[in-house]
């Protein structure tokens, strides 16, 4: 009888370069038990629509911000310190002006590459505004900032005020005519403020502007205060979105907490390094053909050769607009203090509006008393009000934003200037209520002709005869994915207040009924499971006659007939 010998196979090793990933992952692991929460960020799913999309660009561009800016903080001098320029741009060489503006010459014309990394930073900076902008738009119309994500539209609205002053402070560093003009805006505003006005002036511009310490204050801000809060809160937001779940649009199987989509790890997650270049190539793109300001035209700050071309970055566009469109005529005196109205009014105004936009969620959660979790996004037209409200929004402030540029129109269009202000004026508080209106009644159209096409289907364009011999047209029912997209599962219905133990309806009740009541004015209600199984039935009841009536003819036509009665 024979043994067979076993003999063990030699076990074959990974290569050292994996056995130190797996030694250090462990390492961390068992020192952090990050692991479990790797393993819950991957399960994470994320709905698969382009419209989710515009937080990432937002996103993306605020890492082409750091990377860019990055680069250029190791040349760049925050010194208002009076230099003579020496460098490569001729027409400007012997000319005094400040180190800060000195250093951002030789970033454009002597470093390597230096004047493309600017254009890069200037314009992931506007692209990064943009996009906070929009994503809050896509938000705000869709209803995604319904409980539980009130505190997170705060934190974005946070984002995007931090982002503007992100991008003013670094527009102001170059401390150029076009810069300079800026901050004596800002400083005019600020003294402008009674009793704290001069003391912030002062504080913030360190003496009498310009002052001496203005452009380090504002690099202090700018690459150190702002950029870890815009960081802080992107985490903080970024965290609630795991925590909340994903808002998406209505479909088969997408109800409320059950999110339809792709898990994060590795899908999603290849998906967003994909699209972090795409937004990254569009912006050097973009920074290789579009010139931003050019610097060494306008040259250094002074308050002399102020000319009419001289325009603020778009973003802070409203916020100088509101200041042309102020009546001049309205200061009065107190004693020895002045109050200048023509800038306390545009304040006051952007600083109403400012809030509301911030305080939105609870306001409208007020009106409505909806105390409901909401995951599953509205489309906008079947929230007409809220529509209609954004709607004049946006149009009052594109009116500011235009009014910025009020110069440049009557220029441009050969009109007066008196003229252009006076008709900004009037739209300014004509144009958001006639918006509100025409919106309203699009959206409650659009719901009333979604509503149509569930019942009855779309028009075929296709005539049959029937039994009794009228003529009728085919319609092509709506599939299941066509109907959870045009039917609106929510319902709407305006508050009902109570009276209180005493039998009283306070003033404050009253007004929060009235309100909601204009807010849900109008209002279509949605189809239900009854007439849509109803409209199906008078669909198939129309078959069937047909059917009856075309019994004598050839099969083949008869099942053409019926194939488009039925669809």
């Amino acid at each position: 009888m024979s043994t067979a010998t076993v003999t063990d196979k030699p076990q074959q090793q990974k290569p050292l370069g994996g056995r130190f990933v797996g030694a250090t992952a462990n390492y961390l692991d068992e020192r952090t038990s990050m692991s479990g929460f790797i393993k819950e960020l991957g399960r994470k799913v994320f709905p698969d629509h382009w419209s989710f999309m515009l937080g990432e660009i937002a996103l993306w561009a605020f890492v082409a911000v750091l990377i860019s800016g990055t680069y250029l903080t190791f040349f760049f001098q925050a010194s208002m310190v009076e230099t003579h320029y020496d460098g490569a741009w001729l027409p400007m060489r012997g000319i005094p002006m400040s180190a800060a503006m000195e250093s951002t010459l030789h970033i454009s014309f002597d470093i390597r590459g230096g004047l493309l990394v600017r254009q890069i930073h200037h314009w992931a900076a506007l692209v990064f505004i943009a996009g906070i902008g929009v994503h809050m738009l896509r938000v705000f119309f869709t209803g995604a900032f319904r409980k539980p994500r009130e505190l997170n539209w705060l934190i974005g609205f946070v984002l995007f005020i931090l982002a503007l002053a992100e991008g003013f402070t670094g527009y102001s560093l170059p401390d150029d005519l076009l810069s300079g003009n800026g901050l004596r805006i800002i400083d005019g505003m600020i003294k402008g403020l009674p009793l704290i006005g001069t003391w912030t002036s002062y504080l913030l511009f360190g003496g009498e502007f310009p002052g001496t310490a203005i452009v380090g204050r504002l690099y202090t801000l700018h690459i150190l205060i702002l950029p870890l809060l815009v960081i802080g809160l992107i985490a903080v937001h970024l965290l609630l979105m795991i925590v909340n779940k994903h808002t998406q649009f209505a479909g088969p199987g997408r109800t409320n907490g059950n999110v339809v989509g792709y898990p994060m790890m590795p899908v999603y997650m290849s998906k967003m390094g994909g699209f972090f270049f795409i937004v990254f190539g569009a912006i050097v793109l973009i920074a290789s053909l579009v010139q931003i300001n050019p610097i060494w035209s306008y040259g250094p700050y002074d308050p002399s050769p102020v000319s009419a071309g001289t325009q603020p970055d778009w973003y802070i566009g409203f916020a100088d607009g509101a200041l042309r469109l102020a009546p001049s005529n309205l200061d009065f005196s107190i004693g020895n203090f002045t109050l200048s109205m023509g800038i306390l009014l545009p304040v006051g105004i952007l600083g109403l509006f400012i809030v509301a936009v911030a305080v939105y969620p609870f306001l409208e959660a007020w009106i409505t008393g909806d105390k409901r979790e909401h995951h599953l996004a509205q489309r906008p037209r079947n929230a007409a009000t809220r529509t209609a409200i954004g709607a004049a929004g946006v149009v009052f402030y594109a009116v500011l934003w235009a009014a910025a540029s009020s110069d440049i129109i009557a220029t441009h269009f050969r009109l007066t200037m008196e003229g252009v202000i006076l008709f900004l004026q009037i739209s300014l508080f004509v144009l958001p209520v006639v918006v509100y209106f025409i919106t309203k009644r699009v959206a409650i159209a659009l719901q009333k002709k979604d509503r149509e096409i569930v019942l009855h289907g779309y028009e075929s364009g296709r005539i049959v005869r029937m039994p009794g011999g009228e003529y009728r047209e085919v319609h092509k029912p709506v599939n299941e994915y066509e109907r959870w997209k045009l039917v609106a599962e929510e319902t709407f219905e305006p508050l009902v207040v109570r009276p209180d133990d005493r039998g009283r309806i306070s003033t404050g009740q009253k007004m929060r009924a009235g309100l909601s009541r204009w807010f849900f004015e109008d209002r279509l209600a949605p189809v239900t499971e009854t007439e849509y199984r109803a409209a199906l039935e008078h669909q198939q009841h129309a078959l069937h006659e047909y059917g009856e009536a075309h019994a004598g003819e050839s099969e083949h036509d008869q099942l053409a007939a019926g194939d488009g009665l039925r669809h």
